[in-house]
């Protein structure tokens, strides 16, 4: 049995934040702002960042004046972001699979597929239960994942980058209900091995996993313009939901 599970150790490294480095931060700006609108957050909303990464989002929805909460398991992730923390933000190291807090939120984002990485589907249903409780009655649940059907039909296989001198040799694959991605690294004289494992969930799945929550889904999109979801097309599986109010 694996000491640690592959998020523990693969986000607290430098060397994943130097693969994925060149990530459009702006595009992911410009996709949050254009889900606000449609949204129409009131200006006092509370927000909680689930799986907050080093906080850039959180960051850039408490600058706009919301009350923002981001947690995270990356102990080094939350570190760097309390740098960053105002009456307007705070950050806590905090496993989703663990309640938080209760009644609390008026709106949970989940952003840039930051869910599925559990070895049972039940943890994952753990998590999406810890969201309903933290809503308030009326509160907003926003779950942004890839979508399972595109991301088959796009497998890249193999390749390799250099950045910063280091090797990186990833290899993508489906391994049965999951898509992994092994990563070989070679940094001089030094080699690393890690990998990145996600649940291939499709939205029949989340439909089954949110009614199980208590979730109610209201909407749907198929990318980062917020154009309509296609199983076939779409690239991204965005959902809105509620709680449901039985």
């Amino acid at each position: 049995m694996e000491k640690f599970e592959w998020f523990e150790n693969w986000f607290d490294t430098p060397y994943y934040h130097i693969l994925y480095k060149d990530r459009n931060e702006t595009e992911a700006e410009v996709f949050i702002d254009r889900l606000l609108a449609v949204l129409q957050l009131p200006k006092e909303a509370s927000i909680l960042d689930l799986a907050c990464g080093k906080g850039r989002y959180s960051r850039h929805l408490a600058n706009k004046g919301y009350k923002v909460t981001g947690i995270d398991l990356s102990q080094k992730s939350i570190q760097y972001a309390r740098q960053f923390e105002s009456k307007h933000l705070s950050f806590y190291t905090h496993d989703m699979r663990k309640l938080f807090r209760v009644n609390y939120y008026d709106y949970i984002f989940n952003f840039f597929t930051s869910f599925g990485y559990f070895k049972k589907e039940s943890e994952d249903l753990k998590v999406l239960r810890n969201v309903k409780a933290g809503l308030k009655r009326e509160g907003i649940f926003v779950l942004d994942f890839f979508n399972s059907s595109y991301v088959i039909n796009h497998l890249t296989g193999k390749e390799q980058k250099t950045i910063e001198g280091i090797i990186f040799n990833l290899d993508k694959k489906v391994e049965g209900q999951r898509i992994t991605k092994t990563i070989h690294i070679q940094d001089r004289e030094q080699s690393f091995h890690f990998k990145e494992t996600v649940r291939l969930f499709t939205l029949r799945d989340f439909e089954r996993l949110f009614e199980q929550a208590g979730l109610n889904i209201i909407g749907s999109f198929g990318d980062y313009n917020l154009s309509p979801f296609d199983e076939q097309s779409s690239p991204r599986l965005i959902i809105i939901a509620q709680p449901n109010r039985v």
